[in-house]
């Protein structure tokens, strides 16, 4: 028999799937209204460097009501509280999960520099900043649930 969901995995899968959703979301809505149209607007920097301004405040929007909600809606259905305090197994998944998000996050700095070393247009360089951004979150996400369950 499965244990249930900790808060804290329930949080995580939640990020995840904000993640996930909000960048699709967006990156469909950038695709249809733009990129359709003008294929050609991908190698502008100026174009890249606004949309992923937009995306951000968008993210982290979406992100905060999403956990405001799960607090209300965890309340209503399980009638269980969110923990008071971290205890040390969490801060140690914290840790960890940071610090493999992190090294995605460089592998992804070090291919976007040896892009430009290897003569590759900016906007590759561009593209491999927010591919390892992103993956770097969603690889937190997920390391933070495989810590929850299989622990550390």
């Amino acid at each position: 028999m499965k244990e249930p969901m900790s808060y804290q995995e329930k949080q995580s899968f939640l990020s995840l799937f904000n993640t996930l959703l909000t960048l699709g979301l967006y990156a469909l809505y950038v695709y249809n209204n733009y990129v359709a149209g003008n294929p050609e607007i991908v190698y502008d920097l100026k174009f890249l460097g606004k949309a992923l301004l937009i995306l951000i405040p968008i993210t982290i929007a979406v992100q905060i009501v999403m956990h405001i909600l799960f607090v209300i809606f965890n309340k209503m259905l399980t009638m269980e509280d969110p923990p008071k305090k971290e205890d040390e197994m969490d801060k140690l998944i914290e840790l960890k999960s940071i610090r493999i998000s992190h090294w995605v996050f460089i592998v992804g700095f070090f291919s976007a520099m040896a892009s430009q070393a290897l003569g590759m247009a900016p906007y590759v360089m561009f593209l491999s900043f927010v591919v390892s951004g992103f993956l770097a979150g969603i690889i937190s996400d997920v390391s933070k649930i495989w810590y929850y369950r299989k622990g550390v």
